[in-house]
């Protein structure tokens, strides 16, 4: 039987992912850490709020990554499972700078660090370790900058020009737990509409 855990899974990204995940046969667990109304809070950027973001987005995924991995481990050598994949979710943040959002970019760009101190310490118990980065995605978190974004992605924000789909990332994870990158680790794997490309 597959197993995933599935953090923030009680909306958008997250649903999607455990949704595929569940129509691909995984048996998911949904973990979710806040409200909705809970994410608007972030834009204040309190000392409170800092606290509030690092947590959620770097101490909570290191933690728990690190429980699941010490579990998975102790299931290979047992033989109860072959190897498993590690998936964090980022954010174009992580490299593009918002300067209301300090935090949040901050916490994105050390989710890339953290990808590839898992990845070089888990590769010898065949435990892949990837960072999923999504672009600008349709979803309940982005519906208050919706105007903003229709008119920049329709100027050439990035080449693809449409909103992503929180199905978009569901995919690529889907494709990652397939194991459809079996020579890879450590590594980001851009879900961003070709954002990520720069051109002169």
């Amino acid at each position: 039987m597959q197993v995933a855990i599935v953090t923030g899974g009680s909306r958008g990204i997250g649903r999607a992912i455990a949704e595929e995940l569940a129509r691909s046969g995984f048996q998911v667990v949904v973990n979710y850490a806040t409200r909705g109304d809970a994410a608007e809070e972030v834009v204040e950027a309190t000392e409170d709020s800092w606290d509030r973001v690092f947590d959620t987005n770097l101490k909570g995924p290191f933690f728990l990554s690190q429980r699941v991995a010490q579990e998975m481990v102790k299931q290979i050598a047992a033989g109860t499972i072959s190897g498993g994949k590690l998936i964090n979710i980022s954010s174009i943040s992580a490299y593009a700078v918002s300067t209301n959002r300090a935090d949040y970019c901050m916490t994105k760009a050390a989710l890339e660090m953290m990808t590839k101190l898992f990845a070089v310490r888990l590769v010898e118990e065949t435990i892949g370790v990837l960072e999923v980065c999504p672009g600008i995605i349709e979803s309940d978190m982005t519906a208050p900058v919706r105007e903003k974004y229709d008119q920049r992605i329709q100027d050439g924000l990035y080449p693809i020009r449409r909103w992503g789909k929180t199905q978009d990332v569901a995919l690529a994870v889907r494709a990652i737990v397939e194991d459809a990158f079996p020579f890879s680790t450590g590594e980001r794997i851009n879900v961003d509409g070709g954002f990520h490309i720069r051109t002169l």
